[in-house]
């Protein structure tokens, strides 16, 4: 999600002195790649790079091509196999051993929408959007059709008209039932032009409620923001709880805790940390998440602890449901220090979110990264 965010700073940039910019998008890998489907990487005229497609192994290549798109202003598929054994010819020893299909297509910045005005588009709103990008690998030397569609619940944004006529029906249903549940490339037969679409599910930004402003929590709102988390803090101590000391937050809530639970917004993708080291308010203010649909309530603190902010909870009659309780907070990785908690905090997050159970990647059988 930051590199969105990242591209579409720069791109807003590139529209204010009027630069020619042109959006890599990786749309199909075939074995193994550092990058998956979705990673974008935007290039503007004078050779500026915002994103990554790999892992700094094509993005010299992919510039230059980049740079031709800008100047032809006719959208490309580039094809890297880094199978051939032969791989030094893109400059380095990839050593990836998969094959990766880079779409990279022009962006027309007065056009309103345009594919990265559709990301930010998909962004404005705490719903998961679904962005269409076609493409032929079979006629990967032609003007490829690029990113055309946002569908947005009810709404769509985009145009259709660079569709080929036939596969128009075709695509209209593929959309009206996607399984929106991940990522997905498919091919549709030769008699309608050996197209590829991927689609892509946009996510909103894991927002971070924090309920605490510790000097503990410092690290954690750094970050956050490192991450390209959406960081909401919560205590009731203004002199810790300030913009100061918390430059990351989008928004500081001060109060006591009976003040600012109604200020609390959750969705799917919030995660609250609750780390004030004060019983009381986290009693109030776990009562509050309980009622909320929320994926993760990590808990600082002993085991103990979480024991008895539960029994507080079910000597007032309150059912508790621990299914989406991390007490303790964190990963096991023997952290000590709070920069070192921080990070297995949001190693945790992550895991939780993906519906991962964390391992040593040396112990996974297969890709490290599932198909789509």
């Amino acid at each position: 999600m930051k590199e969105f965010q990242e591209i579409i700073q720069s791109y807003e940039f590139a529209k204010s002195e009027n630069l020619s910019v042109a959006l890599a998008t990786v749309v199909q890998v075939d074995g193994s790649a550092y990058r998956r489907p979705g990673a974008r990487m935007l290039v503007t005229q004078e050779g500026n790079l915002t994103g990554a497609i790999s892992g700094g192994c094509l993005e010299g290549d992919a510039l230059r091509k980049a740079q031709t798109v800008i100047f032809q202003q006719k959208s490309m598929l580039v094809t890297y196999d880094t199978t051939d054994e032969d791989d030094q010819k893109f400059g380095v020893g990839l050593g990836c051993n998969g094959i990766i299909h880079v779409l990279i297509e022009p962006i027309d910045l007065s056009h309103p929408e345009n594919p990265i005005e559709l990301i930010k588009k998909a962004l404005e709103k705490r719903e998961v959007s679904l962005l269409i990008s076609v493409f032929s690998v079979a006629n990967s030397k032609s003007e490829q059709v690029g990113t055309i569609l946002l569908s947005q619940g009810q709404n769509q944004f985009g145009d259709y008209t660079r569709v080929h006529e036939e596969f128009l029906p075709t695509l209209q249903s593929e959309i009206k039932y996607f399984d929106a549940s991940q990522n997905q490339i498919k091919s549709f037969p030769d008699s309608l032009g050996q197209f590829s679409v991927f689609f892509e599910l946009v996510k909103p930004t894991v927002r971070v409620l924090l309920f605490g402003a510790g000097n503990d929590t410092q690290p954690v709102a750094k970050l956050s923001e490192i991450l390209g988390m959406e960081l909401i803090l919560i205590d009731g101590r203004k002199n810790l709880a300030s913009p100061t000391r918390f430059p990351q937050a989008k928004k500081i809530i001060q109060g006591h805790a009976e003040e600012v639970i109604d200020q609390i917004e959750t969705d799917i993708y919030t995660v609250a940390l609750l780390m004030t080291h004060n019983f009381e308010y986290e009693v109030i203010i776990l009562e509050k998440l309980l009622t909320c649909l929320i994926p993760y309530i990590g808990i600082l603190g002993p085991k103990k602890k979480t024991e008895k902010l539960i029994e507080r909870l079910e000597s007032k009659g309150i059912q508790v449901s621990t299914d989406n309780f991390y007490a303790p907070i964190g990963l096991e990785i023997g952290a000590e220090t709070s920069e070192e908690i921080a990070l297995s905090i949001f190693a945790e997050i992550k895991a939780v979110l993906n519906k991962k159970q964390p391992i040593f990647l040396r112990d996974k059988v297969g890709p490290i990264h599932e198909k789509g």
